[in-house]
């Protein structure tokens, strides 16, 4: 079951690279099938500047709307495998920029949980987790603010341990993000030098998640912190627009919960809130997450046909 949304609209731009599972320590069974819609809000009006927080008047206050679909199959109890699709639009409520909209990032994960043991009365489980995320549509990234991605392919390796002890838990992670390069529609372009090409090289990024909470059956409520971190790049010079391959750094905090029906314990409600409290040439963002799962016991339909051959 999808346990918790995030939906990290911690920069310019959306990154929704970190869907439900593939950043809790919550596996799906074996052939059961979770999927469903989901809604995102987010917006800003102070960013950072490199060091420097500040606000825009020709931007006034940019927003973000997210509509997408995620799902994950349980392989087996021990593997499982997630994707998510999300259609984004962007809005300033200032200024001349338009906002952009369109289908973003296709994201697909593998998770692995390798290792799991009874340590201290509680339990330790250890998680290996490769995802690869590339643009599905004909968007541009070289519109910051308003781009609705950065348009790079990306390949994230992330190692969880995770730890319950009755119904408390705590979860920590981290992330490396290898980013292709990106081409512009302009044969050249300027950072901190000029460049007289349309190829940029987008810098690598790193990310380390730390939440923890109450999870029993039917109920998880959990804080979170989680820090993006972009080691190379450049800042965005004074009064100029974003660039893709800006040093991007945020720390976020935030609050996930996930409820089953009790009525029909099939279907969950999942929501986050979460803010931006430091950042880097980002903006300080504050946002929500909503969406409804469903899941599908492949296993029970695999009975019924194979009862049914016998007859």
């Amino acid at each position: 079951m999808f346990k918790k949304i995030i939906v990290a609209v911690v920069l310019f731009v959306p990154l929704l690279g970190s869907a439900q599972t593939d950043i809790d320590g919550i596996m799906m069974e074996k052939n059961a099938f979770c999927i469903g819609p989901m809604f995102g809000y987010s917006s800003w009006k102070n960013y950072w500047e490199g060091t420097l927080k500040r606000e825009n008047l020709n931007l006034g206050t940019v927003s973000t709307q997210m509509y997408s679909v995620m799902g994950n199959y349980g392989i087996t109890n021990k593997l499982n495998v997630l994707f998510g699709l999300p259609y984004v639009k962007t809005k300033a409520s200032a200024g001349q920029l338009n906002g952009q909209e369109g289908v973003q990032d296709l994201s697909l994960w593998v998770k692995w949980k390798p290792f799991s043991k009874k340590i201290w009365s509680g339990r330790l489980s250890l998680f290996a987790i490769g995802g690869y995320s590339l643009p599905v549509s004909d968007y541009t990234g070289d519109f910051l603010p308003m781009s609705i991605g950065l348009e790079s392919k990306n390949l994230s390796i992330r190692g969880m341990a995770d730890y319950q002890r009755g119904s408390w838990f705590g979860t920590v992670s981290g992330t490396y993000v290898k980013r292709s390069n990106i081409t512009l529609d302009r044969d050249a372009y300027y950072t901190t030098e000029m460049h007289y090409t349309n190829k940029v090289d987008m810098p690598d990024a790193a990310s380390f998640n730390v939440r923890a909470g109450y999870r029993d059956k039917g109920l998880i409520a959990e804080a979170f912190l989680d820090d993006w971190i972009t080691p190379d790049g450049f800042d965005i010079t004074r009064n100029n627009m974003p660039f893709p391959s800006n040093k991007m750094n945020a720390t976020r905090i935030g609050f996930n919960f996930k409820y089953d029906m009790p009525f029909y314990p099939q279907l969950a409600l999942t929501g986050n809130a979460f803010t931006t409290v430091a950042g880097r040439n980002v903006g300080q963002t504050t946002g929500f997450n909503a969406g409804i799962f469903y899941v599908i016991d492949f296993t029970k339909k695999k009975k019924t046909d194979s009862n049914e051959s016998k007859k």
